[in-house]
């Protein structure tokens, strides 16, 4: 815990009491942490942020970021003091108006002090202008600011903002955005959802960009370079805004030839899932070295390395199933982590079946059997799978086989209403494995705990079902290997960062 010491001295501390109402005693510091179990100083306590409102200017030549960030917020309790986190170097913050006091604590946390304490639920507009050169700060040994040749990217899981804007930096404190970035004309800025309007002056170009539909601060983008945008609208009505890098070089045509087909792609996958959630789609590939992949709300990160054999579809499927698997449905807590990547690769073998590649039976028979019972791949539990191995391949493909065994226990009916109901019962909102569980359950009519015990908390090789007996049991070697297989492995570095 930081502890804040308000006054030293006993007379310090006697005459802050006379200054203060007595009911003021009921006033205390947000807590430095949301309080995931898993990240414990990410996020913070004692407020709630309904919407960020980030004006930023760019350099590229110097990687230097100026910005006001306006964050609209309610408390959540009696505020004597509370906590952002964020890296750059502050000058000045606001209360409602009244310059306030900060500092800095811990690896990522800025610690403002109001002039005047906060009552529990009170509006409050707090505005932070700050400055720096994110490339040179890190915490924890790491950074989430990608340098290219041209500018820099924004794009990391379970952390981003810290780099470029002070939030509350947990999944659970979901917001709407505004994203106004000003940089050199020929450079271009592109965050998430729609283009309001552009604007240029003295050299000077300014995109504003509008994620209406509330997101995670971890799928707040900010992609600055040069870059060809191509727009288009789905057959569905879905507009589609797609940028790639100028200096892709050899991946050009496969990132091209897979991310054009986002459109095509989310009208396909409202077929299971329900309504595209949101007002836009698209991605984006910068000329980064990273190799992973990243749901970022309406405008998916791709590494140029995902299309180095080629277009790859599976991957794109997978990144736009997340947009509702993880961004209309966020995780509560990091531990959730499959309700993102269990149904995102889902999809995958769902797109397998659409292509003729290999049915979602034969790709859950495939894994189960090329994993035998000492392998250490049962060992992760895809329910709670920990922090160190969150994005470890098990809460992917173990994670695909729950989905799996869950179809074949409620059947084919009760599962695809499932599959899209869910969307729709905690849209824009935030939801647990176990709520999950619960709404199977209420879809399905059928008890599901030991099922999912099973499959998603037991750290062992669940017993091959009764029905699937005879082709689960055989060794690895005679289970024939889907035509999609390599694909679909091809992406199992997406979140491998």
């Amino acid at each position: 815990m930081h502890r804040r010491i308000i006054a030293p001295g006993a007379l310090a501390a006697a005459s802050l009491l006379l200054a203060i109402p007595a009911s003021a005693a009921s006033y205390a510091p947000g807590a430095p942490g949301i309080g995931d179990p898993y990240y414990p100083d990410y996020g913070n306590g004692g407020y709630d942020v309904s919407h960020y409102d980030l004006r930023l200017q760019y350099q590229p030549k110097t990687d230097e970021l100026q910005g006001t960030a306006t964050i609209l917020a309610k408390t959540t309790q009696d505020l004597s003091s509370f906590d952002l986190d964020f890296l750059l170097d502050v000058s000045e913050v606001r209360v409602n108006g009244v310059k306030a006091s900060f500092a800095t604590s811990g690896q990522h946390e800025l610690v403002v002090t109001p002039k005047t304490p906060l009552a529990k639920g009170t509006p409050v507009t707090v505005v932070v202008r700050y400055s720096g050169v994110p490339s040179a700060k890190s915490a924890y040994g790491f950074t989430t600011w990608h340098r290219t040749p041209d500018g820099a990217i924004a794009a990391d899981e379970p952390e981003a903002a810290w780099w470029w804007f002070p939030s509350n930096d947990h999944p659970s404190d979901k917001a709407t955005y505004d994203v106004s970035v000003a940089v050199p004309d020929g450079t271009q800025a592109i965050s998430n959802g729609t283009l309001q309007s552009t604007s240029s002056k003295l050299g000077w170009t300014r995109y504003n960009w509008r994620e209406n539909k509330p997101q995670a601060t971890y799928l707040a983008t900010l992609a600055l370079g040069k870059f060809d945008i191509t727009t288009s609208t789905s057959e569905g009505g879905v507009p589609v805004i797609n940028a790639y890098s100028k200096d892709l070089g050899d991946n050009d045509g496969a990132a091209r030839a897979g991310v054009e087909r986002t459109g095509e792609l989310v009208d396909w996958l409202s077929g299971y899932f329900g309504p595209y959630p949101f007002s836009t789609a698209g991605g984006y590939v910068p000329n980064t070295t990273t190799g992973y992949a990243l749901e970022t709300q309406t405008r998916v990160y791709y590494s140029p390395k995902q299309f180095a054999n080629g277009s790859n579809t599976s991957v794109v499927v997978h990144e736009l199933a997340h947009q509702w698997y993880g961004d209309d449905v966020s995780l509560k807590g990091w531990k959730d982590i499959w309700i993102n990547e269990g149904f995102a690769r889902y999809a995958q073998w769902l797109w397998s079946e659409h292509e003729g590649e290999g049915t979602t039976q034969e790709l859950a028979d495939y894994v189960y059997g090329s994993h035998p019972a000492d392998d250490a791949f049962w060992t992760v539990k895809p329910g709670d799978p920990g922090p160190d191995d969150q994005f470890d391949i098990a809460v992917y493909d173990r994670g695909a086989l729950a989905i799996q065994a869950l179809r074949n226990e409620i059947g084919d009916d009760a599962f695809f209403a499932v599959l899209k109901g869910w969307p729709k019962e905690h849209a824009y909102g935030n939801a647990s494995v176990a709520d999950f569980r619960r709404y199977a359950e209420q879809v399905s009519g059928k008890p599901l705990a030991a099922l999912f015990d099973t499959w998603l908390f037991q750290p062992s090789k669940p017993a091959a079902p009764a029905a699937r007996t005879a082709p689960l049991a055989k060794a690895a070697t005679t289970v024939a290997q889907p035509k999609s297989w390599k694909k679909i492995e091809a992406t199992n570095d997406v979140h491998g960062h």
